[in-house]
């Protein structure tokens, strides 16, 4: 089994493939100042196993797609829809985020957590800009720098694995730059990385191991995603996920 196939086998069947919680997402909406009585369409890219998704339909009048390249990841969204009684709201679509089917102007919302960094944060924002109708809302959480210098052993890591990283204050730059009006912003809190992503997944280590024959693939997987925990854990001060809540303006 390649490494990418092993990726899938350790997160497909946990609530989040990334940092992040209901409440935060509740708060997020939140700051859209939506009557949340209105009918709605809502594309969620990069949605994963729809942690986000399924908050959304909970609390929106809203027809939603949900979008990601991965099929195993969408069979376990429709179940949990089905079984949280949201699936009439609920659509899935496997397709690339850089190639997205939908029609230009065709969605009130666009909602993407901790997925975006898949093809970088300004890409994101720009491409998905046209999908908006004028006015239309962007929710994304993006990994950001909390401070404005950090130890080298963390940068030296971001710089290796996602060297767009950057502080909120770019970031929101950068939406203004691709047309956006910002509208709010927030960072997730601690309990998001630990209580909801991290250690889950360690408690998952062991049954990953003894599924995938202990294998060197499977170990090294282990081990990278430990490193990653450890380095979170010493620095958590300097780095989290932001999350930006911005309208598209009307005239961009």
């Amino acid at each position: 089994m390649d490494d990418f196939r092993l990726l899938i086998d350790l997160h497909k069947h946990a609530l989040r493939q990334g940092p992040g919680g209901d409440a935060e997402t509740t708060l997020a909406l939140d700051l859209c100042m939506l009557d949340k009585t209105e009918p709605l369409k809502i594309a969620d890219i990069g949605c994963g196993t729809g942690a986000s998704t399924l908050t959304l339909a909970r609390q929106l009048n809203a027809t939603i797609t949900a979008v990601d390249f991965l099929r195993e990841f969408l069979d376990v969204l429709e179940n949990r829809a089905t079984k949280a009684d949201v699936s009439e709201k609920i659509s899935t679509l496997q397709s690339s985020m850089e190639n997205l089917p939908f029609d230009v102007e065709e969605y009130d919302m666009i909602w993407s957590e901790g997925a975006i960094y898949n093809i970088g944060f300004e890409k994101g924002i720009n491409d998905w800009r046209r999908y908006l109708k004028p006015g239309g809302l962007m929710v994304a959480s993006e990994i950001t720098w909390t401070t404005g210098g950090r130890p080298s052993e963390l940068q030296h890591y971001w710089d290796n694995e996602y060297p767009e990283i950057d502080v909120a204050s770019s970031n929101i730059s950068i939406l203004e730059k691709c047309g956006y009006s910002p509208i709010g912003y927030f960072v997730l809190p601690e309990h998001c990385w630990t209580d909801n992503y991290y250690t889950p997944m360690q408690e998952r280590f062991d049954d990953f191991l003894r599924r995938n024959g202990n294998t060197n693939e499977a170990r090294a997987i282990v081990e990278s995603e430990t490193k990653e925990i450890k380095l979170y854990n010493k620095y958590k001060d300097y780095i989290s996920y932001g999350m930006y809540v911005a309208s598209k303006q009307p005239w961009s």
